[in-house]
């Protein structure tokens, strides 16, 4: 009986046909001196296996720390960003009581409110003198013998 799945009724192959195995899964091969020449085909498979299996087990480790050490630097620019973000803040503030100061010697009577402001200042020939009381003396103390 022929094959149905071999060869058409022309004799030439099929194109769907299956392909048939050569030689048998697990038949070693040994050499004169006794050493395996051949691995058996189940064998040879599950070391492709495994080699497979540690190179995608690499790529995760290598993507894991490439991950935590961008997890760390994100962290590190967002406290930074923090910290520039307080100073700007400082820093505006500073520019908007400056710009108001600022206004204010321009508005009406300003000039007068700047002398008023000025006048403790001391003219460059001029010298500062300031009297203080002197302190009071502490009384003798009794405990001299």
């Amino acid at each position: 009986m022929p094959d149905l799945f071999s060869a058409s009724a022309t004799g030439a192959p099929d194109p769907l046909a299956r392909p048939q195995a050569a030689a048998p899964a697990g038949v070693a091969v040994f050499g004169t001196d006794g050493h395996l020449l051949a691995i058996p085909q189940e064998r040879r498979e599950l070391v492709c296996s495994v080699i497979g299996l540690m190179v995608k087990l690499g790529l995760v480790a290598v993507a894991g720390v490439s991950l935590v050490r961008l997890a760390g630097a994100y962290q590190q620019r967002m406290d930074r960003n923090g910290e520039i973000v307080a100073v700007l803040e400082l820093e505006q503030a500073r520019l908007a009581r400056a710009r108001e100061r600022f206004d204010q010697l321009f508005m009406v009577a300003g000039e007068q409110r700047l002398i008023r402001e000025q006048s403790q200042w001391i003219a460059p020939n001029r010298l500062r003198v300031v009297w203080q009381t002197p302190p009071t003396p502490l009384p003798p103390s009794p405990s001299h013998p």
